[in-house]
């Protein structure tokens, strides 16, 4: 069974076949899917989402993207949000200079904001990264100093440079669909030296859909596709690689209880 720890279930691409998404990644052999806060504002949604379906959980924080529009989310409001029974996670947040729509100093005061509340909460950090790698890094080795925290790199496409980091942090790597493109053989080579205990699988839906669904609308069933590649990478079976993501995903998303398969496992 896997997990898909990254998914947008909230966003309106869902809305027309919601329950019939969610079958098909039961159908799939999926145990588990984290629907990811993209707004603080938004939560009540999300949380609902969550708690409509027995194997969904969430996440409460604000996405970069967003950081100009809700910065004053702070450390007690978003500690107070993830105490929702269905909550296991802070985020996702973290920096995207790729489309820099927030204000860079705002952007890392939300991301810092972002890191206290995981700290706090004692929930992981889902963090967004693009074309920042270097004040990431700078930002996650400053705050690890202050206390330490559990947190990972989510739809992981960035250099070889950060991945180092974020391991010797203890951090661990989400990889999404991106991995089964034709011409990511250096992120596969990446994924390739991440220590089995810190990888993840996500599908990042609606968005990245894996080969052989690529251009398509995304679903959490399409995790199964990203698995695949993942396994063949690290040299495992399909099942082995299921049940190494399962516990790190579990392991990490401590909140969220196992499936019963797994629990008697």
């Amino acid at each position: 069974m896997l997990i898909d720890t990254h998914c947008h279930l909230d966003f309106p691409d869902f809305a027309p076949e919601r329950d019939a998404v969610v079958a098909r990644a039961q159908g799939a052999g999926l145990s588990r899917m984290i629907t990811i806060s993209t707004q603080v504002e938004k939560f009540p949604t999300i949380s609902a989402i969550a708690d409509a379906y027995e194997n969904v959980y969430c996440t409460v924080g604000t996405h970069p993207h967003e950081a100009h529009v809700e910065p004053e989310a702070s450390v007690e409001k978003l500690v107070a949000l993830a105490q929702h029974r269905k909550c296991v996670g802070i985020g996702e947040a973290g920096l995207d200079y790729h489309y820099d729509r927030a204000p860079r100093d705002v952007a890392h005061r939300v991301f810092r904001t972002h890191i206290a509340a995981a700290r706090e909460s004692g929930l992981p950090l889902v963090i967004h990264a693009r074309d920042a790698d270097a004040d990431v890094a700078a930002i996650l080795e400053d705050e690890m100093g202050k206390g330490t925290f559990k947190a990972l790199l989510h739809c992981f496409t960035s250099s070889r440079q950060l991945a180092e980091t974020a391991v010797a942090l203890g951090l661990s790597i989400s990889f999404s669909g991106v991995l089964t493109f034709k011409k990511s053989d250096e992120l596969r080579a990446i994924a390739r030296d991440v220590p089995q205990d810190r990888l993840l699988v996500e599908t990042d839906a609606p968005f990245l859909a894996p080969v052989p669904f690529r251009g398509k609308r995304n679903e959490p069933a399409f995790v199964t596709e990203t698995a695949k590649v993942l396994a063949e990478v690290k040299g495992l079976s399909e099942t082995e690689l299921a049940t190494i993501t399962t516990a790190n995903a579990l392991r990490l998303f401590s909140k969220m209880p196992a499936p019963v398969a797994t629990a008697a496992a």
